[in-house]
């Protein structure tokens, strides 16, 4: 990601026009982060959450789909965190293959966490620590 350069106009007493520019710019309202939602300003980077990204790159020659957290550091500048997983093409084109088993899987946990807390997880929210299942 490039770095984010704002320079501080200077005002000058030449015209009045350089000091309506600046005024300008000063006053152009910036993007608040709820308002950049999932967009993205690069390509082959999707935003999953405002902190969680998925990022299409090259690394030693080699295409990687990164989903990775990010951080905000001290100049407010997304930086990419240490939580998060790289993998490689056929990796990733075996992640793909088992999406409907995945989901199949959700929805089996869902049916027995409703079952065993007499709940619906998709209205509360509760998910309470259960042992692992064996399918």
């Amino acid at each position: 990601m490039s770095k984010r350069v704002t320079s501080k106009p200077t005002v000058s007493d030449s015209s009045d026009s350089d000091e309506e520019e600046i005024k300008q710019r000063k006053n152009k309202p910036k993007k608040s982060k709820k308002e950049s939602g999932t967009e993205h300003t690069e390509p082959g980077v999707f935003e999953l959450t405002n902190k969680r990204r998925v990022t299409v790159r090259e690394f030693k020659g080699k295409i990687l789909v990164d989903i990775r957290e990010f951080y905000e550091d001290s100049a407010g500048e997304m930086k990419p965190g240490k939580k998060g997983i790289s993998l490689q093409l056929d990796q990733w084109e075996t992640l793909k293959n088992h999406i409907a088993d995945i989901d199949e899987a959700i929805e089996e946990m869902k049916s027995y966490i409703t079952a065993q807390c007499d709940i619906d997880v998709n209205k509360s929210g509760l998910i309470p620590r259960l042992s692992p299942l064996s399918f």
